[in-house]
């Protein structure tokens, strides 16, 4: 099920529907598990999970196929939310942890969270959506063949032409300060984002799943409506601290998801949509909090 690491870095490859994805396991006590958004990587989460295992938590972060260090997804690509949600139990599986777990999703990966729980009750202990995705009313105006058809044809131009060799880690921190507080740096080690961004294997994994959003969306009405959300949640919200008409509906656009879900709403100050970056101390306190009053 299982094999070496490859490479000197943290964690090992586990085998998941045939697909080797980058895991990482640290501490004891009770499990979270946390998961990054739209082309972010394990490391994202560094500052969050070293506060977490210091409080007593096993914390499991897992790059998705084609993120980090995970192999890129099969045809015919990306999986939707529920599909995703499945991905994170055999993981578990996998690696042997059957109990409840704490599922932290950020930015896309909040769908992703919100699935798990709702599919998997008796497997979730408390549920944080961390600056989650949200779409009121999602809906694509092309065809889901199309959209990732197009992703995989950029993504082989954008290869071919050596752009994410030449371009991929600085893009990478360009994209990580502009969404981080006061336009903070990108703290992840630079071998690390050397090591995974200059392959287009991460940039192609980003296209597709980002040419599937609009489909992953559109699969949370009809969960919500099918299986009732029965863990505790937390919906954390960054806040730079502006006033402007963006600032505002975006707070808002949050408590109102946390109101449709019944989560417990909170505002990280200052922090940007890197929440877990800018704020990993309020980060680690919801997933502390969410988990000591799980049933």
């Amino acid at each position: 099920m299982t094999a070496p690491p490859t490479g000197p870095v943290p964690g090992r490859i586990v085998r998941v529907d045939g697909v080797p994805l980058h895991v990482v396991v640290e501490g004891s006590g009770p499990v979270v598990v946390l998961s990054a958004g739209l082309a972010m990587a394990w490391f994202d989460w560094d500052p969050v999970a070293a506060l977490l295992v210091a409080h007593g938590r096993t914390v499991v972060r897992f790059d998705r196929p084609g993120h980090g260090l995970s192999a890129p997804a099969p045809a015919p690509g990306p999986s939707g939310a529920a599909d995703e949600a499945r991905r994170i139990a055999a993981l578990l599986d996998a690696l042997g942890l059957r109990g409840p777990v704490t599922v932290a999703g950020h930015s896309l990966a909040g769908f992703h969270a919100e699935a798990f729980a709702r599919l998997y009750p008796d497997r979730t202990a408390a549920l944080v959506l961390v600056d989650s995705s949200v779409e009121e009313a999602p809906r694509a105006l092309l065809p889901s063949a199309l959209r990732t058809g197009a992703a995989r044809a950029l993504g082989r131009a954008v290869t071919a032409a050596g752009l994410p060799a030449a371009l991929g880690p600085a893009a990478r921190r360009a994209a990580v300060r502009a969404s981080r507080a006061g336009g903070a740096a990108d703290p992840a080690a630079r071998d690390l984002v050397r090591r995974c961004y200059r392959t287009g294997r991460v940039w192609r994994g980003a296209l597709l799943e980002n040419a599937r959003y609009p489909d992953t969306a559109a699969e949370l009405p009809a969960l919500r409506a099918a299986h009732p959300l029965t863990a505790p949640a937390t919906v954390l919200v960054g806040h730079g601290g502006g006033t402007g008409r963006a600032a505002r509906r975006w707070l808002a656009r949050q408590a109102a998801l946390a109101d449709r879900i019944g989560a417990r709403f909170e505002v990280a100050e200052p922090a940007g949509h890197l929440v877990m970056l800018d704020r990993p101390d309020q980060v680690a306190r919801a997933v502390r909090h969410a988990t000591a009053t799980a049933p």
